[in-house]
């Protein structure tokens, strides 16, 4: 049997590839924070600008216009731009709620502080099933949801109409992300097919 892949969605993981600088935990670990459901966020939606996170902002920029060029290739001069970010506090028995994130094209992201051994990010088939027909074992095209690990480090990218959510904190340390929206600047669509938008 031959399986073609038809019309993948595509998680893209990266790793950070060293431990965040003083100056960038002291800021990340102490954000003012809102309720959110089932944990609590940050109050700052733009956590990214400040110039504490500089390098970071780079690392995740870097990561998006690779997932970009790869998964999108596109044809015109365009690029994304993080438009929100935000850090998300779950202490032990809380958890993350299933969403997804519209008005955003890319969404990422980023472990702060995770322990790999208990913590998984869960995402989730998009659509009615018209028939449910039960495994005997889960694999990528019969699961209705599937999970990655969550460690420290981590950036995951990946559609953002794509439903995910996080169980319940099983460890005394509280795990700390780093979400973030994106949108396409310059131009995208066809002038000829009548789909041409310009972007700013």
């Amino acid at each position: 049997m031959i399986v073609n892949n038809l019309f993948p969605t595509s998680v893209a993981g990266f790793e950070l590839g060293r431990d965040l600088s003083e100056v960038e935990r002291e800021h990340l670990f102490n954000l003012e924070t809102r309720p959110n459901q089932g944990n609590v966020t940050s109050v700052d939606n733009n956590v990214l600008n400040k110039p504490e996170l500089h390098s970071l902002t780079e690392f995740l920029n870097g990561a998006l216009q690779e997932y970009f060029n790869a998964v999108y290739s596109p044809k015109t001069d365009a690029d994304l731009r993080i438009t929100q970010s935000w850090v998300n506090y779950t202490k032990s028995g809380q958890y993350h709620h299933k969403h997804a994130h519209p008005n955003s094209l890319i969404s990422g992201v980023f472990y702060i502080q995770a322990a790999k051994e208990t913590d998984k990010i869960h995402f989730f088939k998009d659509g009615f099933q018209q028939l449910r027909i039960i495994p005997q074992d889960f694999n990528l095209y019969n699961s209705e949801s599937w999970w990655l690990a969550a460690a420290t480090g981590t950036l995951y990218l990946f559609p953002s109409s794509l439903q995910h959510m996080v169980e319940q904190v099983k460890g005394e340390d509280t795990r700390i992300s780093l979400s973030f929206n994106t949108f396409p600047r310059g131009i995208i669509g066809d002038e000829i097919g009548l789909t041409g938008l310009k972007l700013g």
